[in-house]
Order: structure tokens, then sequence, then C-alpha cells
């Protein structure tokens, strides 16, 4: 099974009104080798031009981010209750 297959068989619950995961698009521009492009398995991440830009609406809360974010620029969050990612297949 593929990751693109894995990913098909998770259901998002999207809070819009708060995500779970803040950039510091300051730090990030500092950051040549955005090595949370690399490692998020939900390809949340992505450059535009000099700007980083991260969706939360399909991330999988592993956190892989905020570990190998050497500018220390994500500030993650446990979901509130009730929304972020709802696995249905284990």
């Amino acid at each position: 099974m593929t990751i693109e297959d894995k990913l098909l068989s998770t259901r998002f619950v999207v809070d819009s009104q708060n995500p779970h995961i803040t950039l510091n698009t300051l730090l990030c521009a500092t950051c040549r080798e955005a090595p949370c492009i690399n490692v998020c398995p939900a390809q949340c991440y992505r450059r535009e031009e000099e700007r980083m830009v991260f969706s939360w609406e399909n991330c999988l809360e592993c956190g892989s981010c905020r570990v190998v974010c050497v500018a220390d620029a994500i500030e993650w969050n446990y979901p509130r209750g009730g929304v972020g990612v709802c696995y249905r297949f284990g």
C-alpha cells in the first residue's frame, strides 16, 4: 500500500479557526534546507518563491516537521478535541 493509498483512508475534521501548527515566516525565510518539505508524509509544506506555505488541513499530526525544523520556526499544538485527523483503518 502506498502512502497515497493510506492518506485516502484517513478523514480530516478541519478546525479552520484554530490551526494547530503556525509558522514563524521570518525564521522560515532564513532556512535554506527546508527539511520540513521532505519529512512531511502528507506534503503539507511547500515553498512559494522565498516564502514557506503550510496547509494544516491535511496534516497527519505526526510532529515530524517540528522535530526536523532547524530554525525552530514551527509552533505545534495538539488540536482541540473532536477536530484534526481521524484514522479510519488504523
